[in-house]
């Protein structure tokens, strides 16, 4: 009987924290948005709650843990 080829899973932590798009550009959220937000005006929140691309030298490790993204 042929052994079974091995499954590559996902890493739970990097799915949350990272998105694939159709591209193939990896993106992630903006720090500095969890607390502290009364001092931090109106439109610097507004960008922060947008994504943000992830550098090019991070992208291979990234995907190499989501393999079905």
């Amino acid at each position: 009987m042929p052994k079974p080829i091995a499954r590559s899973k996902t890493r739970k932590a990097v799915a949350k924290r990272f998105k694939i798009t159709a591209g193939g550009k990896v993106l992630r959220s903006q720090a500095s948005r969890r607390h502290l937000m009364s001092s931090k005006n109106a439109k610097r929140k507004r960008h922060l709650a947008k994504m943000a691309r992830v550098h090019k030298t991070d992208e291979k490790r990234i995907k190499a843990n989501l393999p079905y993204a």
